[in-house]
């Protein structure tokens, strides 16, 4: 574990920084920055599970880091809404007792999460506004504008004894943001032009040469769309993408048609945007879901859930033709606007698949300009180095060859300056030291992922884990027997409960044999091992294991059952 040293030349101590989260992969964003006595943590995001992680139905950081010094956490700092940056806030929030800083939007949906898992917090929300500052112990916090997918996006800067750090969150430079609250150039200017000692930045996009386009630039193809359908127009996106929804809002009273929000998330969010202002509806636009089919569908725009293909979404459930009130016909149009998030192309693959088998039209960012993403490309990324003019810089957000592709290009863009910037491209875990000259990593903490089954904040095990791999491909079998606890005799005949155990077509069932190796063990056992229920679970688990993957080369998970009687 590392401590606080101090810096011999000012005899004050170092400042810590610890990304817990998010460099390396899309999603689990987190970070914690100390000093002295006085540590805070930016964002706790989530990410959803691979395929492979059976059963899990949430991933999140591992906070060890932050738990173990509980006393020092003064804060939890929130850059915006999106689940990557704030979908493990129930996990953390209980562990210590500060304020949790955050825009009106940001708060409100992190409001709603914490009321999902019973946790009342209210009087800890802490709203801000860009330009605010807070002092949290020896740090000042300061927050800045920034433009992205939705509203209410904030970079944070962080005063501290040893100079200034540098948080950008997500970003991208949008020149024409429908709100009309632009990225605040001028601030990270001046920051910049006083010194900022390292500058933490997004590196989602990094290798996308030029500009990202503006929220607006999918106005033309949804135009296109809307004009040429015939049948309902389906737009399926993320429910935060508030900016996306107000377009298609925009677009449905241009065009007549009304509007229905379908799916919880789509309901819920868009809700909460009206009542905060960041969702404009003209009255008498929004239908209900049972209204849809009372319209003609040359008048409804729905706006849904299940942009990743989840199982449970309202779009699934349409694609199979299982929804209650939204059905899809062949003069009917489909559009994904949003990016595929890594690891989810089967899932979405499949449920497009099944929306052509209803006859609709798919259109997706391959075919039409219906998406834009909401990171920063390449020349936005070079333009806040230029901006900021860190003496430090470390990459964030993204996969390791992005990272080491932003560090590369600030390195080439920083060559022929007079102090040149120093790059560190660092790791989740690593611990970072900085001094008012510069910045290096010093140690190494834990740092990783918690696998969350159903509500359990401590997560499951890598051998829970292991079982269910186990049982997914091979198989349970469940013998259960029944022994007089005097005596030490088997009563009746060993049953043998199997699941998804696969015995081949016209092959003799393993099953008879797998009693009879029961019965002969337990005739060959004495009295006191047949007493000894621990021990005969053992071995007729292993005599088990034994006989099935000689017997049909599996090997199914053995979990033998013993009552006594």
């Amino acid at each position: 574990m590392s401590v606080h040293q101090a810096d011999p030349a000012s005899n004050q101590p170092l400042l810590e920084v610890v990304p817990l989260g998010g460099l390396g992969e899309f999603g689990l964003n987190s970070m914690a920055v100390s000093y002295a006595d006085t540590l805070i943590a930016i964002d706790a995001g989530s990410m959803f599970p691979e395929p492979e992680l059976l059963g899990i139905d949430l991933i999140v950081p591992d906070f060890t880091y932050l738990f173990e010094r509980a006393a020092n956490t003064k804060a939890l700092v929130l850059t915006h809404g999106h689940e990557d940056h704030i979908g493990a806030v129930p996990y953390v929030v209980k562990q210590f007792g500060g304020p949790i800083y955050g825009t009106p939007m940001t708060l409100a949906l992190v409001e709603a999460k914490l009321a999902e898992h019973g946790i009342e917090a209210a009087d800890r929300l802490v709203p801000v506004r860009p330009r605010d500052r807070f002092v949290v112990g020896d740090l000042t916090v300061e927050f800045l504008r920034v433009t992205h997918s939705m509203p209410d996006c904030v970079a944070v800067a962080i005063h501290t004894p040893v100079g200034v750090i540098v948080h950008t969150g997500d970003f991208k430079v949008d020149q024409t943001p429908l709100d009309a609250e632009h990225f605040d150039f001028h601030r990270f200017s001046e920051l910049g032009g006083e010194g900022v000692l390292a500058l933490f930045s997004d590196s989602t996009n990094i290798e996308r040469p030029g500009f990202t386009g503006s929220e607006i630039d999918v106005v033309p193809a949804f135009e296109e769309i809307f004009a040429s359908t015939r049948g309902k127009v389906v737009v399926t996106s993320f429910a935060t993408s508030v900016y996306r929804l107000q377009i298609l809002v925009n677009m449905a009273a241009q065009f007549g048609r009304k509007v229905a929000f379908v799916g919880r998330g789509m309901v819920d969010s868009s809700q909460l945007a009206q009542r905060l202002g960041y969702l404009k509806v003209p009255a008498g636009l929004v239908i209900r879901e049972s209204e849809i089919k009372s319209h003609p569908p040359s008048d409804v725009v729905c706006l849904v859930t299940g942009s990743q293909g989840e199982p449970m979404s309202a779009l699934s459930r349409i694609a199979i033709n299982d929804h209650r009130h939204v059905a899809l016909a062949p003069d009917d149009v489909v559009v994904f606007s949003a990016r595929e998030i890594p690891g989810n192309e089967r899932s979405i693959d499949r449920v497009v698949n099944h929306i052509a088998r209803r006859g609709a039209d798919i259109i997706n960012e391959g075919t039409k300009h219906v998406h834009v993403s909401g990171h920063g490309s390449e020349e936005e990324l070079k333009l806040l180095l230029s901006l900021v003019r860190p003496r430090c810089f470390i990459p964030i957000h993204g996969s390791f060859r992005q990272r080491a592709r932003h560090a590369r290009i600030g390195e080439r863009l920083t060559r022929n300056l007079p102090n040149r910037v120093e790059v560190l491209v660092a790791e989740n875990g690593d611990v970072l030291h900085f001094d008012r000259d510069g910045g290096w990593i010093a140690d190494k903490v834990p740092a990783g992922r918690v696998l969350i089954d159903g509500t359990s904040v401590t997560g499951i095990g890598d051998e829970v884990l292991r079982d269910r791999r186990h049982l997914a491909e091979d198989g349970l079998v469940v013998p259960v027997l029944a022994i007089n606890k005097q005596t030490g005799t088997v009563e009746g005949v060993p049953d043998i409960i199997t699941r998804g155990l696969v015995v081949e077509q016209g092959a003799e069932s393993p099953i008879p044999g797998a009693a009879r190796l029961i019965a002969d063990l337990l005739e060959s056992a004495s009295l006191e091992e047949r007493t000894d229920y621990g021990m005969m679970r053992d071995k007729i688990s292993v005599e088990l294991r034994r006989y099935f993957r000689k017997r049909a080369g599996q090997r199914p998970l053995v979990l033998p059952v013993i009552m006594e009687i």
